[in-house]
């Protein structure tokens, strides 16, 4: 077992293990779907799994003219104010992980890698309500809720998504809890539900041919696809603008698919933040990026681009 320094080192590091270092070229990748619950292939390489809002939360009406923006979400560290798997991590009897485990990580393979850790866990008798109380119980990031209450003001104005490689049972469970889930069209991320044995259960996402990515998933990807599918539900209309909203390396691949129209808003000093830094004199990153500390700097934001009508 590890001692009480090695972990807090380990799981220092664990955010950035979900997150490959995305300092090579970006160029265009295959695209992924909008709108299916079940798992269905769209091409040879390509299936995806996705969440949609309830029906009996879904306002506005068809019938509403659509909605001129586009706003995608991470969710750890972005939504939330930390790692969703280490809330879930500590609530184990003894949150020192063994060695084995925490040494099995590979580069690009955190899915797999959770996924070993949650058998884990159920083996330590952790469980599915231990998990849920604990996923409840994390704080938002800052300024967040102000953000979403915001959006909520405006909806007919944004359309809101969430892309991240948490997995659907934690993204689910804290935005019922924190009562914003109505506001999301589709939540894109790992399946995830607790088997009969009480064991947590991931799927990968998607699989995906973007070298940059981690395997289980390519937000480029998603966010080409899901623009393509609107625009056809859409009736042929765009959106005028896309924002992305973000924290880590893996939140990087999807702005190149941005437009100089768009936003990238990249939380301050986290890695994000530090990679675009580098990108802005690069002709492969076309967009506007705005650094954030708080969900307020992108109220600010959002508020001088509704001015502009």
């Amino acid at each position: 077992m590890l001692d009480a320094v090695s972990l807090n080192e380990r799981v220092s590091r664990l955010p950035l293990l979900r997150e490959s270092p995305l300092k090579a070229d970006f160029s265009a990748s295959q695209g992924c779907g909008c709108g299916r619950r079940s798992l269905s292939v769209l091409s040879p390489i390509l299936a995806y799994r996705t969440t949609d809002a309830p029906p009996e939360m879904s306002a506005p009406s068809s019938a509403a003219p659509p909605a001129r923006f586009l706003v995608l979400f991470d969710f750890d560290e972005t939504i939330i104010g930390e790692n969703s798997d280490h809330a879930a991590v500590r609530t184990l009897p003894d949150p020192r992980l063994p060695a084995w485990l925490t040494d099995s990580y590979r580069e690009g393979q955190y899915n797999e890698h959770t996924q070993k850790i949650l058998a884990y866990m159920a083996d330590q008798g952790v469980s599915k309500e231990t998990i849920h109380a604990a996923v409840e119980k994390i704080p938002p990031a800052p300024g967040v809720l102000d953000l979403f209450q915001f959006l909520r003001s405006h909806r007919r104005d944004f359309e809101l998504v969430v892309v991240s490689d948490a997995n659907t049972y934690f993204i689910e469970t804290w935005l019922q809890h924190a009562g914003v889930r109505d506001l999301f069209r589709k939540i894109f991320t790992n399946p995830g539900s607790f088997d009969a044995s009480g064991r947590l259960v991931l799927l990968p996402f998607h699989s995906h041919s973007c070298p940059r990515c981690p395997d289980n998933m390519c937000k480029q990807a998603i966010l080409r696809e899901y623009l393509t599918c609107r625009e056809k539900e859409r009736g042929g209309v765009p959106f005028q603008r896309v924002f992305y909203v973000g924290d880590g390396a893996n939140d990087v691949c999807p702005t190149q698919a941005l437009g100089p129209l768009d936003t990238a808003f990249a939380r301050r000093d986290f890695p994000m933040h530090k990679l675009l830094l580098e990108m802005q004199q690069s002709d492969k990153f076309k967009a506007n990026m705005v650094p954030w500390v708080t969900g307020e700097d992108i109220v600010d934001s959002f508020r001088k681009i509704l001015e502009e009508r």
